[in-house]
C-alpha cells in the first residue's frame, strides 16, 4: 500500500509538472494567435486548436490503449508508473491549455495595450501582465487538472501502470478483497483533499483581491 501510494503521488506530480509547462505554452499560443492577422497565424491557431480538441475529447482509458506503441518507443515499456506518464500528459495538457487560454482572455486588455504603448515587447506582456495577472486562475486550473490526473492514474492501473488504482484492481477487485479496494479509495480521496486544500491556499495567497 505504501509503495502504491508513492507511485500514485509520483505519477501525478511528474505529469503535472510537464502538463503545466506544456499547457501554458499551448494556451499562450492559442491566445496569441486567435486575433493575429496573417495566414500563418491562422493556420497555427487552427492546428493547435484541432489537436487540443481531439486529445481532450478522447476518453482516457481509450487514449492509453491508442498510445501503447508510442509509449513503448518512448519509455521502453508499456507497464509500470513510467509508462503512464505519456498518456497522462497528452490527456491533461490539452485540458489545461484551454483553461490557460480562457484565463489569459480574462486579463484586462487595457493593461496589455498600456504596456505595448510604453514600448513593451511581447515578452514584457507575457511575463509582466499575462502570467502575473492570471496566476490565481492558473493555480485554480492547475488544481482541477491535478485532481483529474489522480483519477487518471487510478484508471491507468487497470492496464498495469502501478499505483493505488492498480493495487485496488489487482489485489482488491480481482482477489475479491474489498478491504484493499476500500483503503486504496480512501487514500486517493485523502490525496485529492490535500491537493485541493493546497491549491485553495495558493489561490488565496496570490489573489490580490483577497489581500
Amino acid at each position: 500500500m505504501q509503495q502504491a501510494t508513492w507511485e500514485t503521488i509520483w505519477m501525478t506530480a511528474l505529469s503535472m509538472i510537464i502538463v503545466t509547462f506544456v499547457g501554458i505554452i499551448l494556451g499562450l499560443l492559442l491566445f496569441e494567435s486567435r486575433n493575429k492577422k496573417g495566414f500563418g497565424w491562422r493556420i497555427l491557431n487552427w492546428i493547435i486548436a484541432f489537436l487540443v480538441n481531439v486529445f481532450r475529447s478522447i476518453p482516457f482509458i481509450i487514449l492509453i490503449v491508442l498510445l501503447l506503441p508510442f509509449t513503448k518507443d518512448l519509455v521502453g515499456t508499456i507497464i509500470g508508473p513510467k509508462a503512464a506518464i505519456p498518456s497522462l500528459v497528452i490527456s491533461a495538457a490539452p485540458f489545461y491549455a484551454r483553461m490557460v487560454e480562457a484565463d489569459f482572455r480574462e486579463v484586462d486588455s487595457g493593461v496589455i495595450e498600456a504596456v505595448k504603448s510604453m514600448g513593451g515587447t511581447n515578452w514584457d506582456v507575457i511575463f509582466k501582465v499575462l502570467l502575473p495577472e492570471s496566476t490565481p486562475a492558473l493555480i485554480a486550473g492547475g488544481t482541477v487538472t491535478a485532481i483529474s490526473l489522480i483519477s487518471y492514474t487510478a484508471m491507468a492501473g487497470a492496464i498495469g501502470s502501478g499505483g493505488l488504482g492498480y493495487l485496488a484492481y489487482l489485489d482488491g477487485f480481482q482477489s475479491n478483497n474489498n478491504t484493499v479496494t476500500l483503503v486504496a479509495t480512501v487514500i486517493i480521496l485523502i490525496i485529492v483533499l490535500i491537493v485541493q486544500t493546497i491549491g485553495d491556499l495558493l489561490v488565496k495567497k496570490t489573489d490580490k483581491r483577497s489581500l
